[in-house]
């Protein structure tokens, strides 16, 4: 497998932005509960769009599910259920945090726990604390959670300083405590689609590979058990919302129009919102020994675009000019991180290739 750590960092890139956009299109919709939209966005992301995508470019994904081994896709799907569930907390953290301060609370415990757990589940923190590729690739994980705790910090001064009016311009139902709680559930939760591409899903890519299907590809079949999971559980929890909000009527009543213009919506969110995971699985491709690393780049990426689209919603309207400061230093560090993240990769790359045989001789 050819390995190509800034390659796999633009990939990331590439995933980032579309994980910290597919958000906006919901502001367009008008007159639906929250769970309706929801359930939409999560038909497309995690069921239409992965099986459109795998056939299309991997014909093999059939084979490749069939030939694998039962307890991984059973895994990977069960995963997929918890983050399901993160998901759905994460919405939540969204609409009472919005999107920059409750990306940056949500994907800040998404990073630790999601970064940090698989190379200890695969017997590599030995190696982390004893190379200088190990431990560049440690700094930029600290420099990433730094920056991330920063973004968070601004998003507290904001709570202070902006007046009621304000905080509701730009989120509706601003609610600091419970965007907290909630955050940091779906933080934790969230973090099994990690466990699902970088540990469990790995003998389902193998089975890829040996079916000749190209390298960077290998995560799209992965994927399919792993979203059918996380639909099942927003599916469920979704419909016992509109059951008890009494929004079931959202899919069918109102102009034909309006309705349109709702699914449309919706549908665009989940079309957005999977090639934040398209984008993600081939990145890991080229992350080398260190591709555990790819879950604080590509949070790093989606927590700066958040903010940058927070920014431009207006949810940081009238803030002062200090917590402005620690919204650009918090996305300065998760720039840098990536940067780390990267030269460790490389580091460890290098290290790898043989010496020529006149210096291999000295």
């Amino acid at each position: 497998m050819a390995m190509n750590p800034f390659l796999g960092i633009f990939l990331h890139f590439i995933g980032g932005v579309a994980a910290g956009s597919f958000y906006v299109p919901f502001a367009k919709i008008k007159r639906w509960s929250w769970e309706s939209y929801w359930l939409i966005f999560n038909l497309l992301a995690y069921v239409v769009m992965p099986w459109v995508v795998a056939l299309a470019m991997v014909p093999e994904t059939l084979t490749v599910l069939a030939n694998s081994d039962l307890r991984a896709i059973l895994t990977l799907y069960g995963l997929g259920v918890i983050w399901g569930i993160g998901g759905l907390v994460f919405g939540l953290s969204l609409r009472y945090l919005g999107m920059g301060l409750g990306m940056s609370v949500s994907l800040g415990v998404c990073a630790a726990v999601g970064t940090l757990i698989p190379p200890l589940c695969e017997g590599k923190a030995e190696k982390l604390l004893t190379t200088a590729s190990g431990l560049t690739v440690l700094l930029g994980v600290a420099v990433c959670l730094a920056g991330i705790a920063v973004c968070g910090y601004a998003g507290i001064r904001k709570q202070r300083e902006v007046d009621e009016k304000d905080k509701t311009d730009g989120v509706k139902e601003f609610a600091l405590l419970k965007g907290f709680v909630v955050a940091v559930i779906a933080g934790v939760t969230s973090a099994a689609m990690s466990f699902g591409i970088d540990i469990y899903g790995k003998p389902v890519g193998a089975v890829a590979v040996a079916l000749r299907v190209a390298d960077v590809y290998q995560n799209i079949p992965v994927l399919i058990p792993l979203m059918v999971g996380n639909f099942t559980s927003n599916l469920v929890l979704c419909l016992i919302l509109n059951v008890k909000n009494r929004s079931l009527g959202d899919y069918v009543a109102g102009s034909p129009g309006r309705l349109a213009a709702n699914y449309f919506f919706a549908a665009l969110a989940g079309v957005i919102g999977y090639q934040e995971f398209f984008w993600y699985g081939m990145g890991t491709t080229k992350l080398g020994e260190y591709q555990f690393s790819s879950w604080s780049i590509h949070l790093a990426f989606v927590i700066i675009i958040s903010n940058l689209w927070g920014i431009f919603l207006k949810e940081w309207k009238g803030i002062q000019r200090t917590t402005w400061r620690f919204v650009w230093v918090g996305i300065a560090l998760l720039i840098l991180c990536t940067i780390i993240i990267g030269a460790g990769n490389y580091l460890a790359e290098y290290n790898k290739v043989p010496a020529p045989p006149s210096l291999a001789a000295e």
